[in-house]
């Protein structure tokens, strides 16, 4: 919005989705009284202005004293009502390229009179399209407001791995895996504290955090310091660094302010007991017996994610350990070079697509827009003796909110 003519772009875009809806919305409620359709006209254009009023005052609204809650709430309400509409309009659409053909038909195939009588008297909307079009458009803004309710819903995945490698001493190890937390997007700590007690409840032997800590800046943390550092298990609580975690994504007065920042994040960490893996790996001993650990900074093959992580660095020295898990945040690492030059990494764990918040999770099907984008973006994959386990995120990005993708505590047991 600080972008005049786009905002100027954007507000017409609305507007021409507002007419298109009500026409339609005219015509599926010709049926209804006088009383009953002034009453719906009303109540659309009140909600419709609103909508405009708030998009408009976007930015003063952010700066403002309001709770963060009650200004996601505004945001996904202008949002869910902008992709309503357009979804709307795509059926509406179909059904005016239809009447159009129709009527070109008409004109060219018929006699004078009967095209006549097809031009003046015009050819209906389909009722079945246009309640489907309402329908689809209100179904999705009626979902995208239910899934903020979503947002500290966490659910505990279980998963078993299962690798001919794995020394005998650790059969049965339970690993915790938390990632994306994105503490710059929480409202409420109570909500989260009762999510690490979730954790804590899985009594885990190990606790691995695969990144994004925070959207942007350290001082994110500051509510819910506390909090995290309750997270303790036998054998550690290790972490790596998402992109988010950089503060790539802020413009600072300098490079120092930038450094800084990042040097608290990592203080930060260690305050709580975490131990930081920056392209380095360590050594897990049990009864005995050793499993490698291997954390990186980010590495994402798309163009736009930065490529901080050194395998050159935090794999020598874990040749001869038989069993090796990677953290590493961006599961797209895994298909650009861990498969193709680690073959021996047995188990890499990574986060960052939320599962892009939103998709259905079924026995035996499963979609989300995010998988067009990324091949592996939720749950366990598998390529011969190699597994990769992307997890869904604790935290939450952009939308304040999850439909069908709920926020993930995933139980790794080690067999």
């Amino acid at each position: 919005m600080r972008n005049p003519t786009f905002s100027l772009i954007l507000i017409g875009l609305m507007l021409l989705l507002d007419w298109y809806v009500f026409s339609v919305l005219k015509v599926v409620s010709a049926g209804a009284t006088h009383r009953t359709r002034a009453v719906l006209f009303v109540a659309y254009w009140v909600l419709a202005g609103l909508a405009l009023v708030v998009l408009l005052f976007l930015p003063a609204i952010n700066a403002s004293g309001l709770p963060k809650g009650l200004r996601n709430f505004l945001f996904v309400s202008v949002v869910g009502l902008f992709f309503g509409q357009l979804i709307a309009a795509i059926f509406f659409l179909i059904d005016d390229i239809r009447r159009l053909l129709q009527w070109g038909a008409g004109r060219l195939f018929f006699s004078n009179t009967e095209g006549q009588q097809i031009q003046g008297g015009g050819i209906a909307r389909s009722v079945f399209l246009s309640w489907l079009g309402l329908a689809a458009g209100g179904t999705l803004f009626g979902t995208l407001i239910w899934g903020m309710g979503n947002k500290y819903s966490y659910r505990v995945k279980r998963v078993r791995i299962q690798s001919p490698n794995l020394p005998a001493a650790f059969r049965g190890l339970r690993v915790v895996q938390l990632s994306d937390i994105h503490s710059g997007s929480f409202t409420d700590p109570a909500a989260v504290a009762r999510g690490v007690e979730k954790v804590l409840a899985l009594q885990p032997d190990l606790i691995l955090f695969t990144g994004d800590l925070v959207n942007n800046t350290s001082d994110e943390m500051n509510p819910y310091w506390a909090i995290f550092s309750r997270l303790k298990a036998p054998m550690g609580v290790y972490s790596v660094l998402g992109n988010h975690d950089y503060g790539d994504y802020v413009s600072w007065p300098s490079p120092e302010a930038k450094r800084a920042n990042l040097q608290a994040l990592k203080d930060g960490q260690a305050r709580m007991g975490w131990r930081l893996l920056m392209n380095e790996h360590v050594l897990l001993e049990r009864g005995g017996a050793q499993i490698a650990l291997i954390g990186i900074e980010n590495w994402g093959a798309k163009a736009r994610f930065p490529k901080y992580g050194r395998m050159d660095k935090a794999y020598p020295g874990t040749e001869a350990v038989p069993f090796k898990i990677l953290m590493s945040h961006d599961p797209s690492h895994w298909d650009a070079e861990v498969r193709p030059k680690f073959g021996d990494i047995d188990l890499t764990l990574s986060g960052h697509t939320h599962g892009m918040q939103f998709g259905v999770e079924l026995p035996g099907f499963r979609w989300s827009p995010v998988q067009y984008v990324y091949r592996q973006w939720a749950g366990l994959y598998e390529a011969g003796r190699q597994r990769l386990y992307v997890n869904r995120g604790f935290g939450f990005l952009g939308y304040p909110g999850r439909v069908g993708i709920m926020p993930e505590i995933t139980l790794l047991e080690l067999v």
